[in-house]
């Protein structure tokens, strides 16, 4: 009989025993202390977390003897049956985003749906999603919304495609969701009160569950006013999630 492939959450971002039982419940800890073989999209975060878990609950093995194999962008697809192998010999698995929710916004959502076909029971846990926190917290459109990735780099492309959503969330009444590299939030920013209406609302929600968490929901045109003063928001380095909603 197969192995369990749990698909367990991370915090997001760094965290300590103190604060853990505040972001992933019981189970969590339980499931993950007890595992000994996760695929995840970085091994060396992976170990961290289990540190962290076994400050709370006493892992089964020690760190060094816990397998974990790696997951990623950069990962061949033709490698994943190799990864599943362990579980159709009965193993119980899991995987680990480098933050949040696997699978979501994440590499692993591959790898699940293998599983699925090789009748690999899956089993999801609770923790943190920074895209759910964002949209319960922007007072937004909470009933239909939309996660797009990333917007394109080149400054052009990343206008058109801002233009495009915001109609489409003018027609649907649909929240737009979409994150960046973090180095790149505060430029994402300006370019987003610049480029929509000014009453368009855009929401930006920064270290999530964490103690430096920032949240504000306001319009383009306000957005812009704040940034031409150079007091905005400090989002240089920080997991953001960008929200907008056209009205």
């Amino acid at each position: 009989m197969p192995g369990i492939l749990y698909l367990i959450p991370n915090t997001l971002g760094p965290s300590d025993d103190s604060s853990l039982d505040s972001v992933l419940p019981a189970e969590v800890q339980t499931v993950a202390a007890r595992l000994d073989y996760f695929i995840a999209e970085n091994a060396k975060t992976t170990r961290a977390f289990l540190k962290l878990v076994d400050r709370c609950v006493k892992l089964a093995k020690p760190i060094q003897d816990i397998r974990i194999a790696e997951l990623n962008v950069h990962s061949d697809a033709k490698n994943l049956p190799a990864l599943l192998a362990p579980l159709l010999s009965g193993i119980d698995a899991g995987l680990v985003s480098e933050a949040g929710v696997p699978a979501v916004a994440d590499p692993g959502a591959d790898l699940v749906r293998l599983a699925h076909q090789h009748d690999i029971q899956v089993r999801p846990l609770v923790g943190p999603s920074s895209l759910l926190l964002a949209v319960m917290a922007s007072g937004l459109n909470g009933q239909s919304f939309a996660f797009n990735g990333y917007l394109p780099i080149d400054a052009a492309a990343r206008t058109r495609r801002i233009r495009q959503l915001e109609e489409r969330s003018r027609q649907e009444k649909q929240t737009q969701l979409f994150i960046e590299t973090p180095y790149r939030n505060i430029a994402l920013l300006e370019t987003l009160a610049a480029t929509c209406q000014t009453t368009t609302m855009i929401s930006v929600a920064t270290d999530l569950t964490l103690p430096s968490e920032y949240i504000r929901t306001q319009t383009a045109g306000q957005w812009k006013a704040e940034l031409a003063t150079g007091n905005g928001p400090q989002l240089h380095k920080r997991p953001t999630v960008f929200l907008f909603l056209a009205t």
